[in-house]
């Protein structure tokens, strides 16, 4: 195990700025999630980490040590990537062996490690096996398990679930967390998809582009974040955001509807109001909504609704029964309104 520190990291491909000065300090047996949409740099920086790509500028220290110049088979890191790069023609012994193989390891020792990582990854009964004879979801427990045996320092993982289904990809998350807390290794994990994130991270960074936005642990950045970016990145559905102003005690969103503002307000000014769908609830005394769509997901129901010129969203624990075109009374939890700049996008 060993801490990451990423110091003012630059990646410039010609005159094109990719990374600029990116700084995140890892903790050792930290479980740390790279976020962002495509292009925001976060696999490039894994990367970069990795050995697999130059540093334009800035520092990688693994365990104290600068690896700005190590080759990637010096950094004692294991990468398990998206696409399992699983050798055909081996079977799952051999796959998970090859590493230790090539660095000449004893017969005794790659048999050791090799049965230990298939018992804690559920893989004993299929080491004979060869990969087209496994689901998609053993294949990435086989691409776990040859990183599991270099015994590394650091674990990088570069969006290792994107290509599984949806119900194989939550089955997985939880794995790959359990393996963390019994392996306890210094994990950076990359993904576009923020449920990850926030089920798996103790650290979240969120990029966009080449530039970090936040970071933060996931429940930090679900209740505070730092900016509408962030807002609208993390949580899902997405954070219904308005712009307007705040006069008269009240915010006056799009079509003069007067939304009520959080304790601590500003008294006046042009900001951005907040307010997540699960933090709306139906009140009689409410803003009248006029409903649009209604969208059953069974633990709760998504309403898309129209306040004056505003399309929000609500997420309601609650059966709605209403059509659309009919209205629905809502209120926001104002203990849980946020409001953000409206020029620079910032938290106020």
């Amino acid at each position: 195990m060993a801490t990451v520190d990423i110091r003012d990291v630059r990646k410039a491909f010609g005159s094109t700025q990719i990374l600029h000065g990116v700084s995140v300090g890892i903790e050792d047996g930290q479980f740390v999630v790279l976020v962002g949409p495509s292009g925001c740099g976060k696999s490039t920086l894994l990367r970069m980490l990795a050995g697999l790509e130059n540093i334009t500028g800035g520092e990688i220290a693994i365990g104290g040590r600068v690896v700005n110049n190590v080759p990637p088979k010096d950094r004692d890191i294991a990468m398990v990537f998206q696409n399992y790069a699983l050798y055909p023609h081996m079977t799952v012994f051999q796959n998970m062996a090859f590493s230790m193989k090539l660095a000449g390891a004893p017969k005794e020792v790659m048999e050791r490690e090799v049965q230990k990582a298939a018992k804690i990854l559920g893989l004993e009964q299929l080491l004979h096996r060869f990969p087209r004879q496994l689901s998609g979801g053993q294949r990435q427990r086989v691409a776990m398990g040859r990183a599991i045996v270099r015994n590394p320092q650091v674990f990088l993982f570069d969006e290792p679930l994107s290509n599984l289904d949806a119900k194989l990809r939550v089955q997985m998350r939880s794995e790959i967390k359990e393996l963390h807390q019994r392996l306890k290794v210094t994990t950076v994990y990359v993904t576009h998809d923020q449920i990850e994130a926030m089920t798996m991270a103790d650290l979240i960074v969120v990029m966009n582009h080449g530039r970090i936005e936040q970071a933060g642990a996931p429940l930090e950045l679900y209740d505070r974040p730092a900016n509408t970016f962030v807002a609208g990145f993390i949580g899902s559905p997405a954070m219904n955001m308005m712009e307007g102003r705040i006069e008269g005690g009240a915010f006056r969103g799009p079509g003069g509807v007067a939304w009520p503002l959080p304790p601590g307000a500003p008294a006046s000014g042009e900001v951005i109001y907040g307010i997540r769908p699960e933090h709306l609830r139906l009140d009689p005394n409410g803003l009248p909504a006029s409903v649009h769509v209604i969208e059953p997901t069974g633990s709760e129901t998504q309403v898309v609704m129209h306040l004056g010129d505003a399309s929000v969203i609500g997420a309601f624990r609650e059966r709605i029964t209403a059509r659309p075109g009919e209205t629905l009374p809502v209120s926001p939890d104002t203990s849980l309104v946020h409001l953000f700049d409206k020029g620079t996008g910032q938290r106020i």
